[in-house]
């Protein structure tokens, strides 16, 4: 097999929970992967802004946070129905610098820029519709935001007929004034039928946490 590994290094702009989410018509499930980063440098010669797919074990020997200057090697994704990051596998992950962190770090959120937590503490959390608008505008940078590729099974009669998709979320303090869910979404299910997905379903997934955790 062919290494197609590239090198690269930039510094972190965003450190968030790499989930991928499972729909079959009122039911989804969700599938922890890792973190996904966010990185501004330099890619096999190009420069720009890219996304690294990274393991939890990377992040609990490195803590990742905004403004680290990072470097190491890693493949493209090939996937792109199943797969929201650039590039995924890293090697010889290195932090070059971790002197920009406090300057770059926001010390007074919303955005939440600290060291993210486990993935535990996210599935535990629980999370909330976010407006893909108001992601890509305000939450791009949050530890709490979260672009998720969405997997749709249409007919569970037919398990393989499916239907693909990206969607955004928030395990964010219920406080947070950036926050807006923006429209419900529909999932579409066998012989036209769709699932309207309302305001209830995220009520219950935070119901246990208080305003401002």
């Amino acid at each position: 097999m062919k290494n197609d590994s590239i090198s690269w290094m930039g510094i972190i702009y965003s450190v968030q929970p790499h989930v991928r989410l499972g729909r079959s018509f009122d039911q989804r499930w969700y599938e922890p992967l890792g973190y996904l980063l966010t990185i501004r440098g330099d890619a096999q010669g190009s420069a720009g802004e890219f996304s690294l797919a990274v393991s939890e074990g990377d992040h609990l020997q490195h803590q990742f946070q905004v403004g680290i200057l990072l470097k190491g090697n890693a493949q493209p994704a090939r996937d792109s129905h199943l797969e929201v990051a650039d590039f995924h596998r890293p090697t010889r992950l290195r932090v070059v610098s971790r002197a920009s962190v406090g300057k770059a770090a926001n010390s007074s959120p919303p955005p939440w820029q600290h060291i993210p937590p486990e993935l535990a503490v996210y599935e535990e959390r629980g999370c909330r519709r976010l407006s893909r608008r108001t992601f890509e505008v305000s939450c791009s940078g949050c530890i709490w935001g979260c672009f998720m590729p969405v997997e749709m099974t249409i007919d569970h009669w037919n398990p393989p007929e499916k239907d693909y998709r990206t969607e955004t979320f928030c395990y964010g303090p219920l406080s947070c004034r950036f926050h807006n869910a923006g429209p419900t979404r529909k999932v579409p299910g066998r012989k036209g039928m769709s699932y309207e997905e309302e305001d209830w379903v995220d009520e219950q997934e935070t119901e246990h946490r208080e305003l401002d955790e």
